[in-house]
């Protein structure tokens, strides 16, 4: 059904300068600015890995891409100062980042490797990932760590990529592409982002006093039971015109009402597939866990705020049941637990943070599907043109490796379609 990508086999070299610390280019003011009560969840420590591939434009001939991304870098964090400080944990493990100007990392490199020997699709996982994006020593960490880590490779070909690596606590997917965008129109000359930054977390703090009101299965204590002797490979798929087609065929067609969407039917269809192929004992519970973002839903957030606003809420069957029924069963499921995300049902995600003492995720047998097609990583132009590939660099978020994303992605006939990038056991 579904394109599967073999990952090219290429070898190459990378020399990097020395890692640096970039700074607001202005003073930025001197302050401690608490995260809200869905920034600092345990779900959300973590690092993204984001990359995008750009292809030669030979009217840049003579831009230097490492420097031009860093100078638009320090006029951006002006604007985004939180970016430059360091993560401190109070009472109650309660996040606030110290706005010390400290600077984030960025990394520049030469590779002596060209864009087209990548393959087509160009898609996850990437080889030689680990050296396009640099784990520097001491950077790994979620508190007193740098909150950004940058590094461009200029490639022997003129093209060149972008790889960042996001502490997730300040930023969700839409909040890093804003961000992205800003640090792109700066390095196309604006002198501030088109749309300002706004922080506000105290709007998504838990209420005093906190009450939960809804179940939230997503946070439940469940025994992990599951064996990892097997070894974690990271896989993408693409869903191209004609697989996305035949996949909606396979569902009911609603005459009164409105239709699937095409992410209903895929998640659907992955879930139902994913679970089958799991050979779970048929009594055993099953998660599907949807992220869901608040904005455009409500006024509960402005525009401009790019602090995390979305939450998972998890619908729960038993792997049997899910297997034995239609795949009209799981769309329904799928469309309960997009239908669960209200501004109501985030306000009680904050409060459980606060009452429960900020809980992971069920891992158990669950999947988390993560929606970033409008998240505009593909619109991100930093005077080289659109990227061949933007968007997360693999599955999993953090020590969730259940994870997956769609992403949208035109393969090499020009045909649209999503990438699903996903991680199994082999």
């Amino acid at each position: 059904m579904a394109i599967p990508f073999s990952p090219v086999n290429i070898k190459f070299t990378v020399r990097r300068s020395h890692p640096e610390l970039v700074a607001p280019a202005k003073p930025t003011p001197r302050e401690v600015k608490q995260l809200s009560d869905i920034d600092d969840s345990d779900v959300q420590r973590f690092q993204l890995p984001i990359v995008h591939f750009y292809p030669h434009k030979p009217s840049m001939a003579g831009n230097d891409p490492a420097q031009v991304m860093k100078s638009a870098l320090a006029q951006t964090l002006v604007f985004y100062y939180p970016f430059a400080g360091r993560l401190r944990e109070g009472l109650g493990r309660k996040l606030m980042v110290d706005c010390n100007a400290e600077g984030v990392i960025f990394i520049e490199a030469d590779a002596d490797v060209s864009l087209h020997q990548f393959g087509e699709p160009l898609q996850p996982p990437f080889p030689c990932f680990e050296e396009l994006l640099y784990s520097v020593p001491g950077s790994e960490g979620i508190i007193n760590c740098p909150l950004l880590l940058i590094q461009v490779t200029r490639l022997k070909c003129g093209g060149f990529i972008f790889a960042a690596l996001i502490n997730h606590t300040l930023s969700d997917g839409l909040g890093i592409a804003q961000f992205l965008k800003a640090l792109a129109e700066i390095a196309q000359s604006a002198c501030e982002p088109s749309i300002p930054p706004v922080w506000c977390r105290e709007l998504l703090n838990a209420r005093d006093p906190p009450r939960i009101t809804f179940s939230h299965n997503e946070y439940d204590e469940v025994p992990d039971d599951e064996t990892r002797s097997h070894v974690m490979v990271h896989h993408s798929f693409f869903f191209g015109p004609n697989e996305l087609k035949a996949i909606h065929k396979m569902f009911p067609y609603n005459h009164h009402g409105p239709q699937n969407s095409t992410f209903e039917v895929l998640t659907a269809f992955i879930w139902r597939c994913r679970t089958i192929a799991l050979q779970l004992e048929p009594d055993k519970e099953v998660r599907l866990m949807c992220s869901n973002n608040v904005r455009g839903k409500s006024t509960l957030v402005p525009p401009g705020y790019y602090g995390n606003a979305f939450v998972f809420p998890a619908v729960v069957t038993a792997a049997g049941k899910l297997c034995r029924n239609s795949l009209g069963y799981a769309l329904e499921l799928v469309k309960k637990s997009k239908a669960m995300a209200t501004v109501e049902y985030i306000r009680s995600v904050a409060d459980l943070m606060v009452i429960r003492g900020r809980p992971n995720l069920v891992s158990s047998r669950s999947w988390l599907v993560s929606d970033v097609r409008r998240a505009g990583f593909r619109d991100i132009d930093f005077g080289w043109g659109k990227a061949r590939y933007a968007g997360p660099a693999m599955a999993g978020i953090g020590d969730f490796l259940g994870a997956s994303f769609f992403i949208p992605h035109e393969n090499a006939k020009g045909e649209e379609g999503i990438v699903q990038v996903a991680a199994y056991t082999s």
